[in-house]
């Protein structure tokens, strides 16, 4: 289980939250003391799929990650990768279900829970918070839709093209070239796009061998021509 101590119950770490940024100090004091405090190391089990909870979680510091798995063979599909200043857990707060996937750190991680009443409550007294809430909706609506398509439509090479290019957005694109870095692990790339660990080293290879893509370090990648990378979804 996690640990709930509370390491830093303040306001201060309250503000790192994306969604909570731009409210009254009076009310980030309220919140940093009905927020439940959690340390998980890397690898530690936050919730899991189906589980009855239903707080809605802040990332203070760290990282968690999303994820899923295929009921046939247990394959890993990463739904979400959340960093520092992100929020997750809305959907099970609004509606009481159940969860919808599990949660792991991916390394050392500090988070805020909030009980879905008082997530709810924040809602109806913070004009700014709701309308951030359905954004962050909405825009979850239109990403699982384009991926739905992705999925449906486009061929192993096409969905890791398209994934890579995300990637190079994220990490910004200069003079045509991306540094990427620390990059995903072929076993996590695998997971997004919905294929084995095996393919994504031979499409990865392929790219390499045809200038679009180097490799740096151990953990790095450089998209070293966005714009050829972008011709092959064309």
């Amino acid at each position: 289980m996690p640990d709930t101590s509370p390491p830093q119950r303040s306001s201060l770490a309250l503000r790192r939250v994306r969604l909570l940024q731009g409210l009254d100090p009076d009310c980030l004091a309220e919140l940093a003391q009905q927020c439940r405090w959690h340390r998980l190391e890397a690898r530690q089990t936050l919730v899991t799929e189906a589980a009855r909870a239903n707080d809605v979680f802040f990332v203070l510091s760290g990282r968690v990650r999303i994820a899923s798995y295929d009921a046939v063979r247990g394959r890993e599909v990463t739904l979400q990768d959340c960093g520092m200043g992100a929020h997750f857990g809305t959907l099970a707060a609004l509606d009481g279900g159940p969860r919808a996937a599990d949660v792991v750190a991916l390394e050392p991680t500090l988070l805020a829970s909030l009980e879905a009443a008082q997530f709810v409550a924040l809602l109806h007294r913070e004009p700014l918070v709701a309308q951030r809430i359905v954004r962050f909706l909405t825009a979850a609506v239109r990403q699982l839709a384009g991926r739905v398509v992705e999925l449906s439509t486009l061929a192993v090479q096409s969905r890791l093209h398209s994934e890579l290019l995300r990637l190079a957005q994220e990490a910004g694109v200069r003079d045509n070239a991306a540094h990427i870095a620390p990059a995903p692990l072929h076993a996590e790339l695998a997971s997004r796009i919905g294929t084995s660990r095996e393919q994504v080293t031979r499409e990865l290879s392929a790219l390499v061998r045809r200038g679009l893509l180097r490799r740096e370090g151990r953990r790095a990648l450089v998209v070293a021509d966005v714009a050829g990378l972008q011709a092959l979804l064309l």
